[in-house]
């Protein structure tokens, strides 16, 4: 994510701003506090300069889509979407540290690591696939790397939902990992373009660049780069001997005629994990999703079903809350200290009352007993 200068960060209930993460395209990422339970979260904001009726839209599906997929270990957290004080929509999500772009820059990914974060992956699509997702835009800035050094993919700005991609939409072109029929604009994607772009980032991750740029950056111009990846002529792994079989499993994964590339993810991850085996790696188990879930997928984007989203926060709320209670409780203390000062006065009156009366009732008892001894006189 490219970075700029961010705008002043929406005031949100229950979160206490941090710093800025960065910015690109539509949308900012700030770091926030959330106060209970307490820990950090990620919050995409929307630019609210850009919100129109088609970017409503995509925000719901792509808070729908990270919503129900997150339960994936290897899918990003989500944990609330909603509008701030100030009118721009949100995602508030888990925080990852980096992103396998980053990792890739600093330190080469070994095969060890690359077979297991393309089996990871694979499970993650693979489980949006039978959900009836497609994330369209599969590259190694959005894979991102939890506190844990997990991999989970993150983005789900433009995924097609159910077939529900308008012809108007916008179609996923990160160029170096788009497969040949999205780059030309023949379909806004499908599983077997999925499966191409996750080659092209695997292949990424080894080579330290996309499968289709060169090394002389004059050449990477948009329309050459287009080209060859219509052309789809593979080229080897720089150092492909440090990758073993790994040419063989990725050159299926990038062919050009879509159906001779894997039939499913599932199919990919197996290819990899053949791997494994092979070089006596530990074998990462393929996480995916059961039948009855996926069937239980909510269907429709009926805005009708959806209740109040819109924050009533504001930025002074809480100390109009605080000094309110403050109020109330002084009018509190002092009503309480007046009511003891009557009780008081009204207990020693019954007691001066009840004195007297003792007093006449010992005289009376007095003189009767004079009366009596004395014989009556």
């Amino acid at each position: 994510m490219t970075r700029r200068t961010p705008r002043t960060p929406p005031v949100i209930a229950g979160h206490t701003y941090v710093r800025p993460l960065g910015a690109g395209g539509f949308a900012e990422v700030f770091l926030y506090e959330q106060d209970m339970p307490r820990r950090v979260v990620a919050v995409k904001v929307l630019d609210g300069t850009a919100w129109t009726e088609r970017t409503r839209h995509a925000f719901q599906a792509e808070a729908d889509v990270m919503a129900r997929l997150s339960a994936h270990p290897a899918i990003i957290s989500i944990y609330q979407a909603s509008i701030s004080a100030d009118g721009r929509a949100f995602i508030a999500m888990e925080f990852c540290p980096e992103t396998m772009r980053t990792r890739m820059k600093a330190t080469p990914l070994t095969l060890e690591q690359i077979l297991d974060v393309g089996v990871r992956l694979c499970g993650a699509l693979e489980t949006a696939h039978r959900s009836g997702v497609l994330h369209r835009d599969i590259k190694p800035s959005n894979v991102l790397v939890t506190a844990l050094g997990r991999p989970v993919l993150a983005d789900f700005g433009i995924a097609e939902v159910r077939g529900a991609v308008r012809e108007h939409e916008q179609i996923a072109l990160s160029y170096p990992w788009a497969a040949p029929e999205v780059v030309e604009t023949k379909i806004s994607g499908s599983v077997a373009s999925e499966i191409w772009s996750l080659g092209a980032t695997l292949y990424t991750f080894a080579a330290g660049r996309s499968p289709f740029e060169s090394p002389d950056r004059e050449q990477n111009e948009r329309r050459r780069l287009a080209a060859r990846i219509s052309r789809a002529l593979y080229v080897g792994l720089p150092n492909g001997e440090s990758y073993g079989q790994l040419d063989e499993v990725l050159s299926r994964a990038l062919r050009k005629n879509p159906e001779e590339r894997y039939g499913s993810m599932l199919e990919f991850a197996e290819a990899l994990r053949a791997m494994q085996r092979l070089y006596g790696y530990d074998v990462t188990p393929v996480d995916v999703i059961s039948e009855e879930w996926a069937g239980a997928a909510p269907r429709g984007d009926d805005d009708r079903l959806r209740g109040p989203v819109v924050s009533t926060v504001r930025p002074d709320s809480r100390r109009v809350a605080r000094e309110n209670a403050r109020g109330q409780a002084t009018t509190s203390r002092t009503a309480t200290r007046a009511r003891p000062e009557k009780k008081r006065s009204l207990s020693t009156g019954a007691a001066l009352g009840l004195g007297a009366g003792g007093m006449l009732i010992l005289g009376l008892a007095g003189f009767l007993l004079t009366r009596v001894l004395g014989g009556g006189a």
